[in-house]
This record gives C-alpha cells, structure tokens and sequence, in this order.
C-alpha cells in the first residue's frame, strides 16, 4: 500500500490511499473497448455508515473484464462516526470528506466531480447501505463502454421486493410514470440510486435539489437529450430504515416539488402556457355570457362576472408573457450549460 496523502480545500478533506487494480483488457461485447484503457471509479455516498461499509465495500468489484482500473470513492457526508477510517482500512481508494453534512444530492454532485478529476470514464454510484447487489456492477459499465447509453439505471424488482410495504411500491410506480410523463425516459425505477455515468453524462449533470438528486438528473438527462438504458438488478436484504424517506408525506411533497421545478426549468413554456390558457378561456367564457346577457337587456347586477371575466383574461395574459420569457431564458440556459461543458472538460482532468 503507497503512503497516503491528504491536504485541504476550501471546506474539503480529501485522502487518498492505495493505486487502482489494474487488470489486463478484456472485451465485454465491445471489441473497441480493449484499444484504449478504461478507468471505472464508484462512488459511495454516505453518512454514518461505518458500521455497514466493511460489507457495501466487500461486495464491490475491483476487477471487471475490459476495464484496466477500477477504484472504490467514498464521499463521506459530515459522519460522525469513523466512516473514514473505515473506508480507508477496508479499501477505498479515495474518501471526500465533507465537515459537515451537505445532503445527499450534494455529496452525489461532489463524487462526479471528484471521479472524473481522478479519471473517470465511467462512474457507478451506489449507496452505503449496499441495499443494491453489485454484482450487477460489469453489466451496467458494459452498457457505457460499449456507447449503447449514456446513463444506465439499475432497475430494481419493486414488486418482488419482499420489506418494501404496499404504500412504497405504489409510490414507487407513480414516481416513475409521472417521471417518465416529464422526460420522455422509458425507465420503469426512475428513484433508483444504483447508475452508471459515462464521463460526459457526468459533467452534463447539474443538481439544484439538496434532498436527492434521482428524480431531478433523470429528467434532466431527458430533455437534454441523454441515452438513458435500464437495467434489471436484484437487491440485498435491508440493513437499516431508510434515512431518505423518514416521513412519508415530506417526501412525497419534496418528489413533487422536485419534479415541478425540473419541469418548470426545461420545459417552461409549457409550465405557464396551459394553466394561462385556461384561465384565459374560462375569462373569455364568462365575458361572452355577460355580453350576452347584456345584449338581451339583462346586464345589470351581473358586473361580478365583468370583474371576473377581466381578472381571469389578465391572469392569463400575464402567465402567457411569462411563459414566453422563461422559455427564452432556455435558450440562455442551455448556452450557458455548454460553456460549464467546455470548462469542466478543461479542468476536471485527472489530478497528477
């Protein structure tokens, strides 16, 4: 084992510990695979899991066929237990330290980033409470390095999932078909933590939520045009109660809210345009029976329905123009995100 290093960021610890496994090239359904080294880097993020992390680590490959290095990164969340050291003792060849705890979709965002530094050309991400099996790992990187997808879901078998109550599954399943309704992916676990990134899909990805980040890349990743593949996997037996769905209405209020403002930022024209519509309708349909009653000589004592008519006309008006302006702003959006594109390709480069 090489001597380790650490140093300090602005608000980051970062220690390395060992090299990657290196493995000779293998084809796993791709011949192009084999001419150029392949670098898979998978992420843990986790928090206060010292006590489960010797078994998630255990599970994971450190050799897969065709890929020359795999390495095992582990972003710890602000623990405070030995999450760390654990990781360190047990294998990791990173740990991202945070000093305290930033959320889950922000740990997320940080190992992309962290992975495609050390030269990622895929990245897995999996939880901490190897709640995925891992074996299903090679299959899912294969789909990458073989350019069949960008981004490949592990699909879980919700309902064979025996310690999943009903409420779960069914939550399950509506999730994953109003997110299939909004980005146009064909995904059937779209809450599905377990993925694989190729290197560009993640420095496409941008999360805004601080509570998770599932819902919002997937959509994100639809309408931005990335291939995105599902891929059947089986799950372990439960080692713990989920940290993420603590109170059932908060996480279906945050889903919702996490899906509305995913919708409202890539698709915002349609956001404004058809509530707008209808309150101009409606307004319009109340105008055309007050003129009616008017013209018949029966007008008066109905000027609540003239307000209302003009107040339900104006409203719509008013979300129209603001439909239209916000999807301009898309178009600045999207110039912007390709300039990020440009930018973090300069500079996430593998770190010497």
């Amino acid at each position: 084992m090489n001597a380790r290093r650490s140093f300090l960021t602005e608000d980051i610890t970062v220690r390395y510990a060992g090299n990657a496994v290196l493995s000779e090239p293998l084809a796993i359904g791709c011949e192009k695979i084999a001419r150029r080294p392949i670098k898979v880097v998978i992420q843990i993020p986790c928090r206060d899991e010292a006590e489960q992390l010797p078994e998630t680590l255990a599970a994971l490959p450190s050799f897969i066929g065709g890929v020359q290095s795999v390495e095992w990164l582990v972003i710890d969340d602000g623990s405070t237990d030995e999450t760390t050291q654990v990781a360190l003792e047990h294998g990791a060849h990173a740990v991202l330290r945070f000093p305290g705890n930033r959320g889950l979709a922000h740990a997320f965002s940080a190992g992309l980033e962290a992975a495609c530094r050390r030269g990622a050309d895929v990245v897995v991400n999996v939880d901490g409470d190897n709640q995925y099996d891992a074996s299903a790992i090679p299959r899912m990187v294969a789909e990458i390095v073989a350019g069949r997808a960008d981004i490949v879901v592990g699909c879980r078998p919700i309902e064979r999932i025996g310690h999943f109550p009903w409420w779960k599954k069914r939550l399950q399943r509506l999730g994953s078909r109003v997110v299939r309704a909004v980005s146009n992916v064909a995904i059937e676990d779209a809450t599905s933590g377990f993925r694989a990134y190729s290197r560009d899909a993640a420095m496409r990805i941008n999360v805004y939520s601080r509570y998770t980040y599932t819902l919002e890349t997937l959509i994100q990743a639809g309408q931005t045009g990335m291939r995105i593949k599902g891929v059947p996997v089986e799950v372990n037996p439960p080692t713990r109660p989920s940290r993420l769905i603590r109170s059932v209405p908060e996480y279906i209020a945050r889903s919702i809210l996490t899906i509305l403002r995913s919708f409202l930022i890539y698709r915002p024209l349609e956001f404004f345009l058809v509530p707008s519509g209808l309150a101009a309708l409606l307004g319009l349909g109340i105008g055309a029976k007050f003129l009616f009653e008017y013209l018949q000589g029966h007008g008066d004592g109905h000027i609540q329905s003239l307000i209302l008519a003009a107040t339900a006309v104006l409203a719509g008006a008013i979300g129209g123009a603001v439909g239209l302006l916000a999807n301009q702003l898309v178009v600045n959006r999207r110039l912007l995100e390709e300039q990020q594109l440009s930018r973090r390709r300069a500079e996430w480069r593998q770190m010497p």
